[in-house]
């Protein structure tokens, strides 16, 4: 690799990256999101649906609740887990998350221990302290008035893809400096001298998913046995419960 042009290697690199994503059903890979969360109330809404909207001041009528078979008055903001006789105060995040790299509360980073996270999406307040009913999306997360969190999404590589993609890249550049590669050609019988050589079909090779490469097929069994074009997902019919600044 050391010997080729570096434009040449820099191409090979990224249709590796974009073949090996492609692959393993675009499961790796690590994206950082800025999100404003916007706060739902603990009741479902029925009461106000019925007889109209709460108090102009932010804070709503009592809102009767049976939990584990007994009747409470909550408030907004008041709402009790099942685990817990007390108020928790969380706000749920699109999940997986892997690790949270801030919070900011009316522009001002919030310290790390003041909060955790639960089930890879449950942003819980530990310090004592609520968070925001209010978030102004008109304004940046650096003025008064607003909150933010910023999460890393994703899946870290494993080990083995190291290996996977720097065969894969190399054999590409090869390819690609007009050397010989051991990437399969669209060759598939070769007979001279009396002796018959048969290659594997590369139209079949795409459909299921391998490429020839013994590192890389390895790898992408390995994580994707099952052949899957993408990662599966769920949607909610639901209200969001934060938005993504920006997009």
């Amino acid at each position: 690799m050391d010997t080729l042009n570096p434009a040449v290697t820099g191409v090979a690199v990224s249709m590796a990256t974009e073949a090996l994503w492609s692959l393993t059903g675009q499961r790796f890979g690590l994206c950082e999101v800025a999100l404003r969360p916007c706060r739902k109330d603990c009741h479902g809404g029925s009461f106000f649906d019925d007889f109209g909207p709460p108090w102009t001041g932010g804070w709503s009528y009592p809102q009767p609740a049976l939990i584990g078979g007994q009747w409470f008055n909550l408030t907004c903001g008041s709402c009790s887990g099942d685990c817990s006789c007390t108020s928790v105060s969380e706000v749920l995040l699109p999940a997986p998350v892997l690790r949270i790299v801030e919070v900011k509360v009316d522009g001002t980073p919030l310290v790390t221990g003041a909060y955790r996270v639960d089930n890879n999406r449950l942003l819980v307040r530990t310090d004592g302290g609520q968070w925001p009913r209010c978030n102004d999306l008109a304004l940046a997360d650096t003025e008064a008035g607003t909150w933010s969190v910023t999460a890393v999404y994703g899946e870290e590589l494993p080990d083995g893809a190291a290996l996977a993609m720097g065969q894969l890249a190399c054999e590409i550049a090869k390819a690609a400096d007009g050397a010989d590669c051991k990437l399969p050609a669209g060759l598939q019988q070769l007979v001279r001298q009396g002796v018959t050589i048969s290659y594997p079909d590369v139209g079949e090779l795409f459909r299921e998913g391998r490429t020839g490469l013994y590192l890389v097929d390895l790898f992408v069994s390995t994580w994707n046995p099952n052949r899957l074009r993408t990662r599966s997902r769920v949607y909610s019919v639901d209200r969001p419960t934060v938005r993504r600044a920006g997009t």
